[in-house]
């Protein structure tokens, strides 16, 4: 979960400006512009207070929950950078999802997959948590494929098992970062940026590893290193000066929500 805002934040000054290497100050400055945290992370807190509150059984009550909490945050973090259809839901009173396939679906989802006890109910709540506003089946799949790599990443430990499950039930990933990455260009939807997210974990040897690989692709550069950043942290952890030098971003309203769920959703895994 903090591999997800920390992800957010060192790609929050390469999502306009990109760049094609993994040679970069981390935390930035770049281009003029400081690290700051983006909707990806209050979206993130929003899901993961939620979460850590809820017994996750109660399908409609959960939904309903995270509806009032994300535009409750939302609201209190008005140019965060949210996208154009997710701003007018956020700024509206009716429940009613809008078929996107963006990839807001994947960036949002991590605290499931720590709260989750088996897969399955990590690709439940990751279903759930996606449907409120991303219920096209794209935007659904690239949320099941984020949490599912999350939770096996952080119980199996195995990145061969990872690797197969996203290639046997979500994503063909028949490609590598070096083929790819003089080519591939911002793309905001979960086809086009998720399993490019996901192989950034998979090609890496530590948590900053991955960070640097999804930054280095010059795409969605914040979303695709609050993904990959995600599973990062379950598979590797976070060095202590990136985990205090992230925490340092966010202001005390964020930091002190995402202390309260997060020190519930993290123990529970010990």
């Amino acid at each position: 979960m903090l591999g997800a805002v920390i992800g957010d934040i060192i790609g929050s000054v390469y999502e306009f400006n990109p760049i094609k290497t993994k040679e970069f100050i981390l935390f930035g400055p770049y281009q003029d512009e400081e690290c700051h945290f983006t909707d990806d992370t209050i979206m993130t807190v929003a899901v993961g207070l939620v979460t850590a509150a809820s017994a996750c059984t109660d399908e409609d009550k959960y939904k309903t929950d995270l509806v009032r909490f994300m535009r409750l945050l939302g609201r209190e973090y008005p140019d965060a950078g949210y996208g154009h259809r997710f701003n007018i839901w956020l700024q509206t009173d009716e429940h009613i999802p809008y078929r996107s396939y963006g990839n807001g679906s994947a960036m949002r989802v991590s605290p499931v997959a720590w709260k989750a006890q088996s897969l399955e109910e990590a690709e439940r709540l990751a279903k759930w948590s996606s449907e409120i506003t991303h219920d096209h089946p794209d935007g659904i799949r690239g949320a099941q494929a984020v949490a599912a790599a999350i939770y096996l990443a952080r119980t199996t430990h195995d990145m061969g098992r990872i690797r197969g499950y996203i290639s046997s039930y979500y994503y063909p990933l028949d490609f590598r970062l070096d083929r790819i990455r003089n080519s591939y260009k911002f793309d905001e939807t979960c086809p086009g940026s998720v399993p490019q997210a996901i192989e950034c974990f998979l090609e890496s040897n530590s948590y900053e590893e991955a960070i640097r690989n999804a930054i280095s692709l010059g795409g969605d550069a914040d979303t695709q290193a609050c993904i990959a950043g995600a599973i990062a942290e379950a598979f590797f952890g976070i060095p202590k000066d990136i985990r205090d030098t992230g925490l340092s971003f966010l202001d005390k309203r964020l930091s002190g929500l995402f202390m309260a769920y997060a020190s519930r959703l993290y123990g529970q895994c010990k």
